[in-house]
Protein backbone atom coordinates (compact mmCIF):
# COMPACT_ATOMS: atom_id res chain seq x y z
CA UNK A 1 0.00 0.00 0.00
CA UNK A 2 1.44 3.52 -1.12
CA UNK A 3 2.07 6.07 1.78
CA UNK A 4 2.57 9.60 1.75
CA UNK A 5 2.91 12.90 4.56
CA UNK A 6 -0.12 14.05 5.13
CA UNK A 7 -0.64 17.56 3.69
CA UNK A 8 -2.91 18.42 6.43
CA UNK A 9 -0.10 18.38 8.97
CA UNK A 10 3.72 19.89 9.12
CA UNK A 11 4.91 16.97 11.36
CA UNK A 12 5.34 14.58 8.30
CA UNK A 13 3.20 12.14 10.18
CA UNK A 14 2.37 9.08 6.91
CA UNK A 15 -1.33 8.01 6.22
CA UNK A 16 -3.10 6.33 3.54
CA UNK A 17 -2.17 7.57 0.27
CA UNK A 18 -5.55 8.41 -0.74
CA UNK A 19 -7.68 8.44 2.37
CA UNK A 20 -10.60 9.92 0.72
CA UNK A 21 -11.34 6.85 -0.32
CA UNK A 22 -11.82 5.88 3.57
CA UNK A 23 -15.84 6.04 4.12
CA UNK A 24 -17.81 6.22 7.30
CA UNK A 25 -20.79 4.88 8.10
CA UNK A 26 -22.74 8.69 9.87
CA UNK A 27 -26.35 7.80 9.58
CA UNK A 28 -26.49 11.10 11.89
CA UNK A 29 -25.18 13.60 9.11
CA UNK A 30 -27.53 16.47 7.96
CA UNK A 31 -25.60 18.26 5.28
CA UNK A 32 -22.82 20.18 3.77
CA UNK A 33 -21.21 22.08 6.59
CA UNK A 34 -22.61 20.57 9.62
CA UNK A 35 -20.68 18.53 12.29
CA UNK A 36 -21.10 15.25 12.94
CA UNK A 37 -19.66 12.66 16.02
CA UNK A 38 -19.16 9.26 14.11
CA UNK A 39 -20.65 6.28 16.37
CA UNK A 40 -18.26 3.99 18.47
CA UNK A 41 -17.44 1.60 16.23
CA UNK A 42 -16.80 4.01 13.37
CA UNK A 43 -14.96 6.28 15.70
CA UNK A 44 -12.48 3.81 17.12
CA UNK A 45 -12.35 2.30 13.50
CA UNK A 46 -10.90 5.61 12.58
CA UNK A 47 -9.02 6.94 15.82
CA UNK A 48 -7.27 3.39 16.68
CA UNK A 49 -7.07 0.97 13.75
CA UNK A 50 -6.55 3.71 11.19
CA UNK A 51 -4.79 6.50 13.23
CA UNK A 52 -6.17 9.23 11.38
CA UNK A 53 -5.84 12.66 13.11
CA UNK A 54 -7.55 16.34 13.18
CA UNK A 55 -7.22 17.41 9.60
CA UNK A 56 -7.15 14.40 7.86
CA UNK A 57 -9.96 13.68 4.94
CA UNK A 58 -12.65 11.03 4.32
CA UNK A 59 -15.77 10.27 3.61
CA UNK A 60 -19.51 10.08 5.46
CA UNK A 61 -22.61 8.55 4.02
CA UNK A 62 -25.84 8.28 5.56
CA UNK A 63 -27.65 4.68 4.22
CA UNK A 64 -30.08 6.29 3.16
CA UNK A 65 -28.37 7.49 -0.51
CA UNK A 66 -26.09 10.48 0.19
CA UNK A 67 -22.13 10.60 0.84
CA UNK A 68 -20.20 13.55 1.41
CA UNK A 69 -16.57 14.56 1.65
CA UNK A 70 -15.61 15.20 5.45
CA UNK A 71 -12.67 16.46 7.41
CA UNK A 72 -11.92 15.15 10.99
CA UNK A 73 -12.11 17.94 13.59
CA UNK A 74 -11.41 16.05 16.92
CA UNK A 75 -10.29 12.72 17.76
CA UNK A 76 -10.52 11.69 21.58
CA UNK A 77 -10.37 8.32 23.09
CA UNK A 78 -13.73 8.19 22.91
CA UNK A 79 -15.34 9.90 19.94
CA UNK A 80 -14.64 11.39 16.67
CA UNK A 81 -15.96 14.04 15.21
CA UNK A 82 -15.80 15.42 11.36
CA UNK A 83 -17.11 18.58 9.51
CA UNK A 84 -19.30 17.80 6.47
CA UNK A 85 -18.19 18.69 3.06
CA UNK A 86 -19.80 18.82 -0.53
CA UNK A 87 -21.96 15.94 -1.65
CA UNK A 88 -20.59 13.84 -3.48
CA UNK A 89 -22.03 11.29 -7.05
CA UNK A 90 -23.01 7.98 -5.08
CA UNK A 91 -23.17 4.54 -6.82
CA UNK A 92 -26.46 4.27 -8.43
CA UNK A 93 -28.85 1.89 -7.00
CA UNK A 94 -30.56 -1.17 -9.14
CA UNK A 95 -33.52 0.02 -11.11
CA UNK A 96 -35.50 -3.26 -9.43
CA UNK A 97 -35.62 -3.15 -5.66
CA UNK A 98 -35.04 -6.55 -4.83
CA UNK A 99 -36.10 -7.73 -1.30
CA UNK A 100 -33.97 -10.82 -0.36
CA UNK A 101 -36.22 -13.33 1.88
CA UNK A 102 -34.13 -15.57 3.13
CA UNK A 103 -34.52 -18.63 4.91
CA UNK A 104 -31.56 -18.31 7.74
CA UNK A 105 -29.08 -20.51 7.39
CA UNK A 106 -26.89 -21.64 10.43
CA UNK A 107 -23.87 -20.60 11.78
CA UNK A 108 -21.71 -17.86 9.77
CA UNK A 109 -23.25 -18.94 6.54
CA UNK A 110 -26.23 -15.84 7.01
CA UNK A 111 -23.26 -13.72 7.47
CA UNK A 112 -22.20 -14.30 4.30
CA UNK A 113 -25.71 -13.88 2.32
CA UNK A 114 -26.24 -10.90 4.13
CA UNK A 115 -22.66 -9.67 2.67
CA UNK A 116 -22.73 -10.88 -0.68
CA UNK A 117 -26.57 -9.69 -1.08
CA UNK A 118 -25.65 -5.97 0.14
CA UNK A 119 -22.97 -6.15 -2.25
CA UNK A 120 -25.22 -6.87 -5.52
CA UNK A 121 -27.22 -4.41 -4.70
CA UNK A 122 -30.54 -5.89 -2.61
CA UNK A 123 -33.06 -3.38 -1.47
CA UNK A 124 -33.61 -4.99 2.10
CA UNK A 125 -33.60 -8.21 3.61
CA UNK A 126 -35.87 -10.52 5.27
CA UNK A 127 -34.90 -13.36 7.25
CA UNK A 128 -37.64 -16.63 7.18
CA UNK A 129 -37.74 -19.33 9.79
CA UNK A 130 -39.07 -22.48 7.84
CA UNK A 131 -39.67 -25.93 8.55
CA UNK A 132 -36.14 -27.29 8.05
CA UNK A 133 -34.25 -24.38 9.31
CA UNK A 134 -31.75 -25.49 11.87
CA UNK A 135 -31.66 -21.81 13.78
CA UNK A 136 -34.59 -21.26 15.93
CA UNK A 137 -36.24 -17.83 16.71
CA UNK A 138 -35.66 -17.96 20.40
CA UNK A 139 -32.02 -18.53 19.72
CA UNK A 140 -31.91 -15.98 17.01
CA UNK A 141 -33.23 -13.38 19.14
CA UNK A 142 -30.84 -13.93 22.27
CA UNK A 143 -27.94 -13.93 20.80
CA UNK A 144 -28.88 -10.60 18.60
CA UNK A 145 -28.36 -11.97 15.18
CA UNK A 146 -30.34 -9.19 13.62
CA UNK A 147 -28.03 -6.67 15.01
CA UNK A 148 -24.89 -8.32 13.84
CA UNK A 149 -27.07 -8.80 10.35
CA UNK A 150 -26.94 -5.23 10.21
CA UNK A 151 -23.71 -4.36 11.26
CA UNK A 152 -22.34 -6.80 8.67
CA UNK A 153 -24.63 -5.26 6.46
CA UNK A 154 -22.96 -1.42 7.24
CA UNK A 155 -19.07 -3.29 6.43
CA UNK A 156 -20.63 -4.52 3.29
CA UNK A 157 -21.93 -1.17 1.96
CA UNK A 158 -18.71 0.76 3.02
CA UNK A 159 -16.89 -1.62 0.89
CA UNK A 160 -18.81 -1.73 -2.01
CA UNK A 161 -19.13 1.62 -2.23
CA UNK A 162 -22.59 1.71 -1.62
CA UNK A 163 -24.28 4.99 -0.35
CA UNK A 164 -27.38 3.06 1.05
CA UNK A 165 -27.52 0.32 3.60
CA UNK A 166 -30.76 -2.14 3.21
CA UNK A 167 -32.36 -2.90 6.21
CA UNK A 168 -32.61 -6.34 7.81
CA UNK A 169 -36.14 -6.58 8.61
CA UNK A 170 -37.63 -8.81 11.68
CA UNK A 171 -37.29 -12.25 11.45
CA UNK A 172 -40.61 -14.01 10.54
CA UNK A 173 -42.26 -17.28 10.35
CA UNK A 174 -42.77 -18.02 6.70
CA UNK A 175 -46.07 -19.32 6.92
CA UNK A 176 -47.78 -16.46 8.91
CA UNK A 177 -45.26 -13.99 6.65
CA UNK A 178 -46.11 -15.12 2.76
CA UNK A 179 -49.77 -14.34 2.39
CA UNK A 180 -48.69 -10.77 4.47
CA UNK A 181 -45.22 -9.80 2.91
CA UNK A 182 -45.52 -10.10 -0.39
CA UNK A 183 -48.73 -9.15 -3.88
CA UNK A 184 -50.58 -12.43 -4.00
CA UNK A 185 -49.75 -13.23 -8.09
CA UNK A 186 -50.13 -9.51 -8.68
CA UNK A 187 -48.35 -8.05 -11.45
CA UNK A 188 -46.09 -5.04 -11.34
CA UNK A 189 -48.57 -2.31 -12.53
CA UNK A 190 -47.30 -1.51 -16.11
CA UNK A 191 -44.27 -3.30 -15.34
CA UNK A 192 -45.09 -6.84 -17.69
CA UNK A 193 -46.84 -10.09 -16.15
CA UNK A 194 -43.64 -10.58 -13.94
CA UNK A 195 -45.38 -11.54 -10.54
CA UNK A 196 -44.07 -9.82 -7.27
CA UNK A 197 -42.41 -12.69 -5.50
CA UNK A 198 -40.23 -15.78 -7.61
CA UNK A 199 -39.74 -18.68 -5.06
CA UNK A 200 -36.12 -20.82 -5.77
CA UNK A 201 -36.59 -24.29 -6.20
CA UNK A 202 -34.75 -26.94 -6.85
CA UNK A 203 -36.00 -28.75 -10.30
CA UNK A 204 -37.10 -31.90 -8.79
CA UNK A 205 -39.53 -30.21 -6.34
CA UNK A 206 -42.38 -28.37 -8.52
CA UNK A 207 -43.43 -29.52 -12.38
CA UNK A 208 -44.60 -26.30 -12.49
CA UNK A 209 -41.23 -24.41 -11.92
CA UNK A 210 -39.69 -22.63 -14.99
CA UNK A 211 -35.93 -21.74 -15.28
CA UNK A 212 -35.34 -18.14 -14.97
CA UNK A 213 -34.67 -17.23 -18.52
CA UNK A 214 -38.18 -18.01 -18.90
CA UNK A 215 -39.69 -14.99 -16.93
CA UNK A 216 -40.99 -12.14 -18.28
CA UNK A 217 -37.53 -9.93 -19.37
CA UNK A 218 -39.31 -6.66 -18.14
CA UNK A 219 -37.75 -5.40 -15.43
CA UNK A 220 -40.53 -5.18 -12.23
CA UNK A 221 -40.18 -2.08 -10.18
CA UNK A 222 -39.94 -4.52 -7.55
CA UNK A 223 -39.81 -8.92 -6.59
CA UNK A 224 -39.48 -10.60 -3.67
CA UNK A 225 -36.73 -13.72 -4.28
CA UNK A 226 -37.56 -16.11 -1.46
CA UNK A 227 -34.26 -18.61 -1.11
CA UNK A 228 -34.71 -21.70 1.01
CA UNK A 229 -32.38 -23.49 4.13
CA UNK A 230 -30.04 -25.89 3.41
CA UNK A 231 -32.69 -28.90 3.94
CA UNK A 232 -34.81 -27.38 1.08
CA UNK A 233 -38.65 -26.41 1.17
CA UNK A 234 -41.42 -28.38 2.36
CA UNK A 235 -43.94 -29.16 0.15
CA UNK A 236 -46.48 -26.82 2.10
CA UNK A 237 -44.01 -24.45 2.12
CA UNK A 238 -43.63 -24.29 -1.65
CA UNK A 239 -47.34 -24.32 -2.23
CA UNK A 240 -47.66 -21.30 -0.43
CA UNK A 241 -44.82 -19.73 -2.30
CA UNK A 242 -46.86 -20.56 -5.65
CA UNK A 243 -49.61 -18.82 -4.08
CA UNK A 244 -47.50 -15.63 -4.01
CA UNK A 245 -45.90 -15.29 -7.25
CA UNK A 246 -43.38 -17.86 -9.64
CA UNK A 247 -41.69 -21.19 -9.03
CA UNK A 248 -37.89 -20.79 -10.51
CA UNK A 249 -35.08 -23.08 -10.91
CA UNK A 250 -31.32 -22.27 -11.52
CA UNK A 251 -31.04 -25.20 -13.65
CA UNK A 252 -29.92 -28.57 -12.64
CA UNK A 253 -27.33 -28.31 -10.94
CA UNK A 254 -27.44 -28.55 -6.63
CA UNK A 255 -25.57 -25.42 -5.26
CA UNK A 256 -25.10 -24.35 -1.63
CA UNK A 257 -28.09 -23.06 0.20
CA UNK A 258 -25.32 -19.90 0.79
CA UNK A 259 -24.89 -19.84 -2.61
CA UNK A 260 -27.86 -19.78 -3.70
CA UNK A 261 -28.61 -16.06 -3.37
CA UNK A 262 -25.82 -14.47 -4.93
CA UNK A 263 -26.25 -16.80 -8.22
CA UNK A 264 -29.59 -15.95 -8.52
CA UNK A 265 -29.14 -12.18 -7.70
CA UNK A 266 -26.37 -11.89 -10.56
CA UNK A 267 -28.61 -13.88 -13.11
CA UNK A 268 -31.55 -11.77 -12.25
CA UNK A 269 -29.61 -8.04 -12.68
CA UNK A 270 -27.95 -9.72 -16.01
CA UNK A 271 -31.31 -10.89 -17.03
CA UNK A 272 -32.51 -7.24 -16.73
CA UNK A 273 -29.52 -5.49 -18.15
CA UNK A 274 -28.20 -3.99 -14.60
CA UNK A 275 -24.71 -4.77 -15.44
Amino acid sequence: MNYMACPAEASGRWVRHNPSMIRCFAPDVEAEGGVVTLRDDEAQHVARVLRLRAGDVLRVFDGRGREFDAVIEQTTKSAVTVRVGAPRPVVPEPKVAVTLAQAVLKGEKMDDVVRDAVMMGVAAIQPLFTTRSEVTLSALRRGDRRGRWQRVAVASAKQCGRATVPAILEPQDFESWAPGGVQLGAPMPGKGSLPACLMLVEPSAAERAVGLSNIDPTPPGAVTLLVGPEGGWTPREIECGEACGRLVTLGARTLRADAVPIVALAALFAFWKEF
